[in-house]
């Protein structure tokens, strides 16, 4: 029997109806559930999958390769009609493909990119565009302040992941496009709040122009402010994100954070889904489908609330 016809014979229960033990079964491998925009890709993963009636098992290999592989593993041995993956790299993600690949079963790639291998689908962020345009945020209220001659330093997510190339790329677009100078880039790696902050402290030191840093997540905005602060450097240097925290809602209005290039994780976990079904019940779907990110800032954060709290934030995901 064909996968195709597996799934038809096993076609999903109608939108709204509950999983039960005999639904078809998903997995998703995720890079690290302790991280806020997984945990919440993963809810519009799991609310997509109960809607169309699939069981589906979230695995978080907590930024571990090993368990990552452990967990592909196991995913595909547990007799599952699809798999849906955010490897914890682009590499990881091509041994991912290829142990699908034997097992026969399709993998959708959800946000980060994969260095070679088949998938059904590749759903992402525009991740350039959506840095670009928060570039030009940063832009306009170094403008504001007369602060052009300043420059930015970056606190990236690790550089190996094709998400954070695009990031970097498009944020120093904007940045040469307007003459502003870069400050200099430190990555990631495990994510912590020390690590953060530590990389801010030095930045800011290296660095004693330095006016904005752009912190490609979002996760850890606390720790680079703190470091701000700790320098004596409260209202001198301006801090932007990648993705958003509940806290935004407040903290951009108040202008303790510029803005911030906001991905809408918990589309792109229904739409993780929804893509991943219509290709088990035969259906043509788009090799690659990228989600627009929101560039916020305090003069769009209210027109822009709805979609923020159910896209982004996965609040009132009923919605």
């Amino acid at each position: 029997m064909t996968l195709a016809t597996a799934a038809r014979a096993q076609e999903p229960a109608p939108a709204h109806a509950s999983p039960t033990a005999a639904a078809p079964k998903l997995a998703y491998l995720v890079s690290d559930l302790r991280i806020p925009f997984w945990r919440i890709m993963a809810r519009g993963i799991e609310h997509s999958a109960k809607a169309l009636g699939y069981q589906v098992t979230v695995m978080s290999a907590e930024n571990d390769a090993r368990n990552e592989l452990q967990h592909a593993v196991t995913a595909l041995k547990s007799d599952i009609v699809g798999l849906i993956a955010s490897p914890t790299n682009s590499a990881a993600g091509a041994t991912i493909l290829k142990m699908a690949a034997k097992a026969g079963v399709p993998v959708i790639i959800a946000d980060i990119g994969a260095d070679d291998g088949h998938y059904v689908s590749y759903i992402s962020s525009d991740n350039r565009q959506g840095a670009y345009e928060i570039g030009l945020v940063l832009v306009e209220r170094l403008r504001e302040l007369n602060w052009m001659d300043g420059s930015v330093g970056i606190i990236a997510i690790p550089q190996k992941r094709e998400n954070g190339q695009a990031r970097t790329r498009g944020f120093m677009k904007a940045l040469s496009e307007n003459g502003v100078r870069g400050a200099g880039l430190r990555q990631q790696v495990d994510f912590s709040r020390d690590e953060t902050y530590k990389h801010a402290r030095a930045l800011i030191a290296e660095h004693p122009e330095m006016r904005a840093l752009w912190l490609q997540g979002s996760d850890r905005y606390q720790a680079a402010l703190d470091a701000i602060d700790d320098s004596g450097k409260t209202g001198q240097i301006l801090l932007l994100t990648f993705d958003a925290e509940p806290e935004f809602l407040q903290l951009i209005p108040q202008g303790a954070l510029v803005g911030a290039a906001m991905q809408q994780p918990f589309l792109m976990g229904e739409k993780a889904v929804s893509t991943l079904h219509r290709h088990l019940l035969g259906q043509r779907v788009p090799r690659e489908i990228q989600l627009p990110i929101l560039a916020i800032s305090a003069n769009n954060i209210a027109e822009k609330l709805p979609i923020i709290r159910r896209n982004v934030l996965g609040l009132n995901e009923g919605g």
